[in-house]
């Protein structure tokens, strides 16, 4: 079967847009007819290679469910609040997913089943937690609360953006300054000095050395760097415990590595609180979230937690167990366990990491403005000195 694009109009003449998996474009054709809708268009859908060009904006989901949860508190009918985001003004991609989700629901199926031809915008975390909202007969709440999560994360995710700015301009600079004075400056000062016949300093001869072996070889960097990423890239991608292992070096990366987890931390021990809190069962709310934590030592060390408590263990024991978990997690999670507060104990832990994480990413950034600032000085003071200080005993040494 093939996923296969749409655009169809319905009985009153309102455009709808959608995917839907299908042997052929008649089969498509025929389906929609089963609906009620008329097709006016359809292709089949992107390649999956492409798929991360769908993926519909963090900020966008949190305005869809600001006003799915705003419209459904006052009562206005499901139907009619997807027909107002399909055909109102907006990002295209939450139109498309709206049309779509309306057509799903005039068929008869609940909103968190229609979400599932939907994976680039809704995840399993966020279905569930629509699924036990409708077992209870009240969405504004749920919605409410998803909406604060999905913002709690875009903020930290963009003070975490914030790090990488001034590195990536103090980087871009440096390497600038350092290409121009290897290709340009110290080759034309390295004529002076071989035919002055002096003996160089040893600062000098490596700085003519690394220029000399720069515009002999330099070319080479960028292709062989793009070589490795894409042979690093595909060996991950066909090896999942090569994958696995990168990213739990990622989490001991100094500097960002303990952000890294503390962010991740903080993500899955919200979504089991949310999802717990919602009346789902906690090893499904363990493997609900497991399965939407991009971190995949993280993944692996809930997938493991959760085996074990569906076996019997503890949950307090069976985070331990994996050895991949601070105390701090455990130590809450003991409590929760003893006191029948699950969701609460991972709340206080939530916010203990959030509070954690923005401290150390503030800390961070305060840090490494000045500490990048002074390795620029001292490689460009490194590199006036082998240049200048041979210039300066030619002078010297020049008859008056």
């Amino acid at each position: 079967m093939r996923r296969y694009r749409y655009r169809a109009c319905d009985a009153h003449g309102r455009i709808t847009r959608g995917e839907l998996d299908g042997e052929s474009p008649a089969g498509i054709e025929a389906e929609l007819h089963g609906r009620g809708l008329e097709p006016l268009h359809i292709k089949p859908a992107r390649p999956s290679w492409l798929a991360g060009q769908r993926r519909i904006p963090r900020r966008e989901l949190i305005h869809f469910c600001f006003h799915l949860e705003q419209m459904l508190g006052a009562g206005v009918p499901i139907l009619d609040v997807l027909a107002d985001l399909a055909d109102g003004p907006g990002h295209s991609g939450i139109k498309a997913v709206a049309s779509g989700l309306r057509a799903e629901v005039e068929r008869g199926q609940p909103l968190s089943a229609a979400m599932k031809q939907h994976p680039q915008a809704f995840d399993e975390v966020f279905r569930c937690m629509l699924r036990a909202g409708e077992l209870t007969g009240d969405l504004a709440p749920v919605l409410r609360q998803m909406a604060a999560d999905l913002a709690r994360a875009d903020e930290l995710r963009a003070n975490a953006r914030k790090i990488a700015i001034y590195p990536l301009v103090v980087g871009g600079v440096l390497s600038v300054a350092v290409v121009v004075a290897l290709t340009m400056v110290v080759p034309q000062v390295a004529t002076l000095f071989q035919s002055s016949g002096q003996t160089l300093p040893l600062s000098t001869r490596l700085l003519v050395a690394l220029s000399s072996g720069f515009r002999q070889y330099g070319w080479l960097l960028p292709p062989t760097l793009i070589v490795l990423f894409i042979a690093l890239r595909v060996a991950a991608t066909r090896n999942p415990l090569l994958r696995r292992r990168l990213h739990a070096l990622a989490l001991r990366l100094p500097l960002t590595g303990a952000i890294t987890q503390r962010l991740a931390l903080a993500r899955a021990a919200s979504l089991i609180a949310m999802l717990y809190a919602s009346g789902i069962t906690v090893i499904d709310a363990i493997t609900s979230a497991a399965r939407t934590t991009p971190n995949l030592a993280i993944r692996h060390g809930i997938e493991t937690a959760g085996a074990h408590i569906a076996a019997g263990r503890g949950i307090a024991s069976a985070f331990e167990d994996t050895g991949l978990f601070p105390r701090l997690v455990t130590r809450m999670l003991s409590v929760g366990e003893q006191t029948g507060r699950i969701d609460s104990a991972l709340g206080q832990l939530v916010y203990f990491y959030e509070r954690d994480a923005r401290e150390a990413i503030e800390r961070l950034q305060a840090s490494i403005e000045p500490a990048l600032t002074v390795v620029m000085g001292l490689l460009m003071l490194w590199i006036a000195i082998a240049v200048l200080g041979p210039i300066y005993d030619i002078i010297t040494h020049m008859p008056t």
